[in-house]
């Protein structure tokens, strides 16, 4: 009898696994009817009346993104030694400067090495620069024959998840569509980039390869993921920022892709430093509110990806309405720095209306601050930005970064930095 069951069972389970395949929801019909949280009422009820409020509150709606969502990072106990690597004085026809910095983070005989790729306009001094990572290596989003190959995992996105990738020749200049170069150095923009698999390899790794290792802790529900640690390695590239003369450390625009843009705006949330955040189609985790269940949801990022969160975020799959904050609020810690988010219209997983709702909804933060907010209540038309201290747009097109948003992130950091290009 116990065969036939153990028969049955097997023939079953191929059916279970169909039956729990999961479905996006890309009808907005079917997005469920929800009640976001205020981020200007307190836990107690009473409400945010002033910047001192603010400043109370704010701390507890960070700690709660920090013990439910991306994880605690532990007291970081070492040091960051920057030593240059190269310098071209004559790049992209002359009108830019390049260099590469390798920042090495140490604590006792451990140690992690991040290089970094900048690119400096020579007729602006004091530039305002750009700051994001890549997905595949410095070398790809440049044809230059001397950037370095980094030596750490890379994806190689044909064999996603395979652990010992290596950088080779063969991917120099692939991403070169997402980082026109000259077009942001000629309007008077610095550009910093790093690997993000420099700072923590993007496979579940038990996190003993990244900058995790670096650190004296027993993980726990509350411990830091890969999106935690890659927005710590952003405030690492800051700090150096603050020793080099060439840069303006107080016109750091911190910018991300898809899960990098999830990075970007924790990084945004966390170090006061950066003058501007964007938001480059995060979606699920990052701009997109949780609770509409649209596209990427809680509990399939979680099964995807179980690394890039801490655990205590995996008690709202399928569950989000238990949620005590939700994505408004990641971008509401940003205030009153201004911040910019971005879609795709065919990027349904990310959920468009999703991070445009957000906008919508952390805009009182602002005003309660005494300053424009976001300016929109509906959606706004394919390539129409709408600027703000919150700024948003939707362009034609699919998951990427383009020359459009560049365009659209430049035109708004011009205007905030008051500064003619």
């Amino acid at each position: 009898m116990g065969k036939i069951v153990s028969f049955l069972l097997f023939l079953t389970l191929p059916l279970i696994s169909i039956a729990q395949q999961f479905v996006p929801n890309y009808d907005e019909a079917k997005v469920p009817t929800y009640k976001l949280p205020d981020p200007l009422i307190f836990k107690d009820g009473s409400a945010v009346k002033s910047k001192k409020d603010w400043s109370k509150r704010r701390g507890e709606i960070y700690h709660i993104f920090e013990k439910e969502v991306f994880g605690v990072v532990p007291e970081w106990k070492g040091f960051v030694r920057s030593t240059l690597v190269s310098l071209k004085e004559d790049e992209l026809d002359g009108i830019a400067k390049r260099k590469e910095v390798r920042l090495d983070l140490i604590n006792g005989d451990r140690r992690i090495s991040v290089m970094i790729l900048i690119y400096l306009p020579h007729k602006s001094k004091n530039a305002p620069i750009f700051l994001s990572y890549n997905f595949d290596g410095n070398h790809t989003i440049t044809t230059a024959s001397d950037v370095t190959l980094p030596d750490s995992w890379v994806s190689n996105s044909k064999e996603y998840g395979i652990t010992n990738n290596k950088a080779n020749e063969s991917g120099r200049g692939e991403a070169i569509s997402r980082w026109p170069l000259r077009d942001i150095i000629s309007r008077g923009f610095g550009v910093a980039t790093v690997y993000y698999g420099d700072v923590d390899p993007d496979f579940n790794d038990g996190f003993k390869n990244g900058v995790h290792r670096l650190f004296d802790s027993q993980r726990d529900s509350t411990s830091w993921g890969s999106i935690a640690a890659w927005a710590w390695g952003l405030s690492r590239v800051m700090d150096y920022f603050e020793t080099d003369k060439e840069i303006n450390s107080k016109r750091v625009i911190v910018m991300g892709h898809s899960r990098l843009g999830k990075a970007a705006l924790w990084a945004g949330a966390s170090d006061k430093r950066f003058a501007i955040t964007i938001s480059n189609n995060s979606g699920c985790g990052g701009a997109a509110i949780s609770r509409r269940k649209f596209g990427e949801t809680v509990g399939k990022i979680n099964s995807s990806f179980p690394y890039w969160f801490c655990d205590n975020f995996k008690k709202y799959n399928n569950n989000e309405d238990s949620m005590p904050i939700d994505q408004h609020e990641l971008i509401a810690l940003i205030a009153p720095r201004p911040v910019y988010v971005a879609s795709a219209a065919e990027d349904l997983w990310a959920d468009p209306k999703g991070e445009f709702l957000s906008c919508v909804n952390a805009s009182p933060v602002y005003k309660r601050l005494l300053m424009k907010g976001f300016p929109a209540k509906e959606m706004p038309a394919l390539n129409k930005p709408v600027f703000g201290n919150i700024s948003y747009h939707i362009r034609s097109g699919k998951h990427d970064i383009t020359l459009y948003d560049w365009q659209c992130y430049m035109d708004f950091a011009v205007h905030y930095f008051k500064f003619s290009k």
